[in-house]
């Protein structure tokens, strides 16, 4: 079994003891006793104790392991409750006054960004907030689909939304496929789980040749008003969070990647004014 069916699996059955999620957390990490005991600065002995059940860690040491092991903010208070301890990292609203300067700062890189598109979106690809330059490249998409909440990913792949528009839709889309199998052995998580499932589920050509050699990136290459917009795409997360709604957003930004889609752009952004 290849190692993306391996991550389309049903969800297993929830772990109730710490130690049962922090094998399952090391084995997704493909370490062994050793080689995080060594990380985490204790006995492998002391560890095999942990997983097992025979003795408790503190609630330091849970912190450190998950530290260690790259756990996702969400699935770290997990790992304390199971613990025996009260979650260490606060869930807030998007609109809660303690990420007031977080939601300036994505508006910031929104606005700052334009005449070119940007948007940003939380852990399952649901649009959060988007720059006015994402709404043109949008038009025409059947209602349903931009229906609240909006998912990034099943715009791209839908036969009726972005994907019959995509010129390189085989590379584009095989690309975001590969990124959210990546998500999913991250943070196993089973929302992602199902996304990821029906993606595959959609029917898209095979890839082509291979990039040119010149090439330094993957584009997206979207067909609008009889032409062929070219862009690159950034990711940007915020890089220190200790709020799991914060640790969980992200912004992509597009550059044009051509003359022609920096002047199209421009233009667009004149025709909103």
């Amino acid at each position: 079994m290849n190692a993306q069916a391996s991550t389309a699996r049903a969800e297993p059955t929830r772990p109730a003891h710490v130690g049962d999620h922090l094998r399952e957390w090391r084995q997704r990490r493909h370490l062994s006793q050793l080689d995080l005991a060594v990380d985490a600065e204790i006995s492998a002995r002391h560890l095999s104790f942990v997983e097992t059940g025979r003795a408790a860690p503190s609630r330091d040491m849970v912190l450190k392991l998950a530290e260690r092991l790259n756990v996702p903010l969400r699935e770290r208070n997990v790992l304390l409750v199971a613990a025996g301890f009260a979650p260490a990292f606060p869930q807030r609203a998007l609109d809660d006054p303690a990420l007031k300067s977080a939601r300036a700062a994505i508006e910031l890189v929104l606005k700052a960004h334009e005449p070119n598109p940007a948007l940003a979106y939380d852990r399952h690809w649901n649009l959060v907030t988007a720059n006015r330059m994402v709404a043109p490249l949008l038009e025409g998409l059947p209602q349903h689909l931009l229906a609240p909440p909006v998912n990034i990913l099943r715009l791209a792949f839908h036969p009726e939304a972005l994907a019959p528009r995509t010129v390189n839709v085989a590379e584009w889309c095989g690309h975001l496929l590969e990124r959210l199998h990546r998500q999913c052995e991250t943070t196993a998580d089973p929302e992602l789980l199902k996304l990821y499932h029906e993606l595959r589920a959609y029917p898209l050509p095979a890839r082509a040749a291979p990039l040119p050699p010149d090439s330094v990136a993957i584009p997206f290459r979207l067909r609008h008003g009889g032409e062929v917009l070219t862009f690159m795409s950034t990711t940007m997360v915020f890089g220190t969070p200790v709020d799991v709604t914060l640790s969980e957003l992200a912004l992509e930004t597009f550059f044009p990647a051509d003359d022609l889609t920096a002047e199209r752009m421009r233009q667009m952004a004149a025709s909103l004014k």
